[in-house]
């Protein structure tokens, strides 16, 4: 191992991780995951540590272990999130010091604590995660046996410097899990879902995560084809991968999981973009789907005229009418930007943190056609220059965007709370936000009287109310910005040794 990876820690700069990484051995991985997930125009999008995202994937599988290995700082702030977002399941983990990095001792104690753990009667899987530290200094989870006992085991880098956000991690752990189920199915029977289908229609795999109602809407809008919805990946259980391999075409709702998409094609399944948002949106995606499965013109027709008058009733019912700027991490904000304009909103923005890909193409040119502007990979400042430029009546977005837009009066709903945890596809969807996004709408009078009862009390540094305002020192200020853009310029020019 390199040792600037140990001296670097887990707050040293990216390109010197990075570096340390590649001379480790990881450059395989690094360059697959930058082709996965390109970051541009900028570094990356602000967003919690990328990691959590395989770890919410692990956590919610049944019969599945997940471990990390990291810093203790960053594990400790991992296990906090999952169980803030209602996971009950143990988190393991692998600490280690500057020796066990430095000799190779940590590999050695990952593969004794995945020999521990691999009970077949408790766990299917065993997922172990790197951290940045471990990335860097080239921990080889790949020499550790691909099972123990029959328990599966999985290795996945999810490095900081490596995997962009949150979201993109999902996938990450969702396509390492399909290629080794696919691998398992292509050697011979493999064990049925836990749960079988009555009526053994083919399917449809819905990829992304999504409000638990939604694959049955999807599987209202699909039965007039003969088809029926599929598992949702990333999956709740082992099992239900061999499932969703085992479909007529795949349903990419979330558009940002290119390496699950990579084993479906391998598997020769179809790949159908956007979702069936709104009335439009349904028309289209119902062709789509049902040419990638096969179906008949006539069966597509008639899935179409029983669902789109229903659902062209329910968005007349439930209308929106104010100027709206959103933003989110969650990979669904173009699909929750044409519901929000098939119901009526002045939509100007959509910001998402995830990439550009080929099956966010139709949602992309949906919204542009109707003059709004779309931003992938959207960094907070762009998001609050949109709040600045369009002043709407109401901001949707991440908590920084929020947090802004209600200091400047602006009612503002967080996405992944309010937003995204709702009904989006089909019928159901074709009304869920009006009563949320009107109620927000609604409190705008509210806001103004707090603005102008708080008026005076000032801001920043000089909030609240004093008997003698402080003086802020332009001065003081001004020589400490230069200190900082100096040991900036150094600290960049360092990294570019």
């Amino acid at each position: 191992m390199p040792p600037e990876a140990s001296e670097a820690g887990c707050h040293g700069g990216k390109a010197q991780m990075e570096e340390a990484a590649r001379a480790a051995g990881k450059s395989e991985v690094l360059d697959q995951y930058a082709a996965d997930y390109p970051k541009g125009p900028h570094d990356q999008p602000q967003s919690m540590c990328p990691a959590f995202g395989s770890l919410r994937v692990g956590l919610r599988m049944r019969r599945t272990a997940t471990v990390l290995s990291g810093s203790a700082c960053c594990v400790y702030g991992l296990t906090f999130t999952s169980h803030f977002y209602g996971a009950r399941r143990t988190v393991g983990y692998v600490p280690f010091n500057s020796e066990s990095l430095v000799t190779g001792k940590l590999f050695e104690d990952i593969r004794d604590s995945v020999h521990d753990l691999a009970d077949p009667a408790l766990y299917d899987a065993i997922v172990i995660i790197n951290l940045c530290v471990p990335t860097a200094s080239g921990v080889p989870l790949k020499l550790l046996p691909k099972q123990i006992n029959g328990v599966r085991v999985i290795g996945i880098d999810v490095p900081g410097f490596g995997v962009p956000t949150h979201a993109e991690a999902k996938d990450v752990l969702a396509g390492a899990m399909l290629r080794y189920a696919r691998g398992e199915a292509e050697k011979g029977p493999v064990q049925a879902p836990r749960i079988t289908r009555a009526n053994q229609r083919p399917t449809v795999t819905l990829l992304g995560e999504m409000f638990p109602a939604d694959p049955m809407g999807i599987g209202a809008l699909l039965e007039p084809m003969g088809l029926a919805a599929g598992p949702s990946v990333p999956t709740r259980e082992w099992r239900e991968l061999y499932a969703a391999l085992d479909c007529v075409a795949v349903a990419a709702i979330h558009p940002f999981y290119t390496a699950s998409i990579r084993e479906f094609e391998a598997a020769g399944r179809p790949v159908v973009a956007s979702a069936p948002v709104g009335r439009d949106g349904t028309a289209d995606w119902l062709a789509a789907i049902g040419k990638a499965a096969g179906v008949a013109p006539e069966r597509i027709a008639e899935a179409q005229n029983r669902a789109l008058p229903l659902i062209g009733a329910a968005l007349e019912r439930a209308r929106i009418s104010g100027r709206i700027t959103l933003s989110g991490y969650e990979g669904s904000e173009l699909l929750v930007g044409r519901l929000l304009v098939e119901s009526g909103a002045d939509l100007r923005y959509v910001g998402t943190a995830c990439p550009q890909t080929p099956w966010s193409e139709p949602d992309r040119a949906w919204l542009e056609a109707r003059g709004v502007t779309v931003r992938y990979r959207a960094s907070l400042e762009q998001d609050l220059e949109a709040l600045d430029e369009h002043q709407p009546d109401l901001a949707i977005g991440t908590t920084p965007v929020v947090q802004k837009a209600k200091e400047r009066a602006i009612p503002a709903l967080y996405f992944t709370n309010l937003i995204s945890a709702r009904p989006l596809f089909g019928l159901a969807g074709a009304g869920s936000l009006a009563t949320v996004v009107n109620a927000a709408l609604g409190n705008k009078p509210r806001f103004d009287r707090m603005k102008d009862f708080f008026e005076g009390v000032g801001s920043g540094d000089t909030a609240g109310v004093w008997s003698k305002t402080p003086d802020p020192r332009p001065d003081f200020r001004a020589k400490y910005r230069r200190q900082l853009d100096a040991l900036a310029k150094k600290r960049k020019a360092e990294e570019m040794l």
